[in-house]
């Protein structure tokens, strides 16, 4: 037998803040998601297996567009024509009503667990093998309880777990939260998981695995997307699984470190040498060390989205340079009492209060902005950006003083 396992599709999600994009570019990252899907569908076809796990969130929210809704129905109806079996769960993001998909009806497509309630379901593959899939799909954004001493004892047959979920923690347990000791009691041969973004084998024995969404969809989502293919040897029943990329787009953190100041040429080309192309579209976030060696100049230049635009140019694979980070592990050239005025205005300025009461007026300009301002890297982002600004201020006015 043969499985797929994805989650986290998240069609219809906004890609904000690559407005600055060429029209084809940012067409591309916002079809992204689609073409992922796609190809996951196009794996499902080509190595024919029997059964596809969708485990929740598929789409950004409970009211997806009409375009989202019919390309996912297509989709569906491909692996359904073909005989494949769907079982799909709602996750926090599209908690809907079941009349709401526009899924062609067909014996070969479930929705599991609509009404918040653990639900099992019982199949059977073209050679005989028998299993079992158990699981619930959101009905609220939120589910605040744990749902596993609902999930029911192992039966004979191989048995399916699927679940949009967070292990428990110390805070924020609000979308079904579990322990993974609790998971693999249930000793359950195969838990498909959704909602954490990155992929995580939370144990193999027996498998507990979050498979990521299937396009990265910011700076943060980093690495390869796309879902897991699984094998189950009917006989033995032993399973193996592999990931198997199918984002279009791969987004990727990478650092130049500075060791001494640079003229703009020589900035130039280490930023080229820095954005390794891939043998994929790459968007890049690039983060430059000892960032107060550049000069005002350089910064102002390097922050532009026009110089971003310029290199992409020169990248392979339309890959694209999308964002740029400023980093300083210290501030050399600043004299003895530059230092401790600088590090006096860091206890005084660069405080996650002091900050937010800054942006208290900003923050109300649309739910993104309130998220940034509730970001720790965010906020360390500021306070490096802001430290080398002042850094670069103090020493022109030392030069100053200098030449005069």
């Amino acid at each position: 037998m043969k499985f797929i396992h994805f989650a986290d599709a998240h069609l219809d999600s906004p890609f904000r803040g690559l407005s600055f994009l060429p029209s084809n570019s940012f067409n591309q990252i916002y079809q992204a998601a689609n073409q992922s899907l796609e190809r996951i569908i196009d794996l499902a076809l080509k190595e024919k297996v029997d059964l596809v796990l969708i485990a929740g969130d598929t789409f950004d929210s409970n009211q997806p567009s009409p375009h989202s809704q019919l390309f996912f129905a297509k989709q569906i109806k491909r692996l359904t024509d073909s005989g494949i079996q769907v079982v799909m769960i709602f996750g926090n993001h599209d908690h809907m009503k079941v009349d709401d998909l526009l899924i062609t009806p067909s014996p070969y497509f479930k929705l599991l667990g609509p009404d918040e309630k653990v639900e099992s379901v019982s199949y059977e593959t073209r050679s005989g093998f028998k299993y079992d899939v158990v699981g619930f799909s959101y009905l609220n954004n939120h589910i605040t309880h744990d749902l596993i001493p609902d999930f029911p004892e192992k039966s004979n047959n191989y048995t399916f777990g699927i679940m949009h979920a967070q292990q428990k923690t110390d805070h924020q347990d609000v979308y079904a939260p579990f322990a993974l000791s609790e998971v693999t009691d249930l000793n359950y041969d195969y838990f498909a998981l959704g909602h954490i973004h990155q992929r995580r084998v939370l144990s193999d024995q027996p498998w507990v695995v979050y498979p990521g969404n299937i396009q990265g969809r910011h700076i943060n989502e980093t690495a390869l997307k796309g879902c897991y293919l699984g094998e189950i040897d009917e006989k033995t029943r032993q399973t193996t699984i592999s990931f198997k990329r199918t984002s279009p787009i791969v987004w990727e953190k990478v650092t130049l470190k500075l060791a001494g100041p640079v003229s703009k040429k020589t900035l130039h080309e280490k930023i080229l040498a820095t954005l390794k192309s891939n043998d994929f579209t790459t968007y890049f976030s690039l983060t430059i060390e000892n960032a107060q060696y550049l000069t005002e100049e350089e910064r102002e230049l390097i922050q532009d989205s026009s110089y971003w635009q310029g290199i992409s140019l020169e990248l392979a694979q339309n890959s694209q340079l999308v964002d740029v980070r400023f980093k300083t592990q210290s501030l050399p050239s600043l004299s003895v009492e530059d230092q401790a005025t600088s590090k006096q205005a860091a206890e005084e300025i660069f405080t996650n209060s002091a900050l937010k009461e800054i942006a208290a007026g900003w923050v109300k300009k649309s739910t993104l902005t309130q998220e940034l301002a509730d970001d720790p890297e965010f906020l360390t982002e500021i306070k490096e950006m802001s430290q080398v600004k002042l850094s670069s201020k103090l020493r022109g006015v030392s030069y100053e003083i200098e030449e005069n």
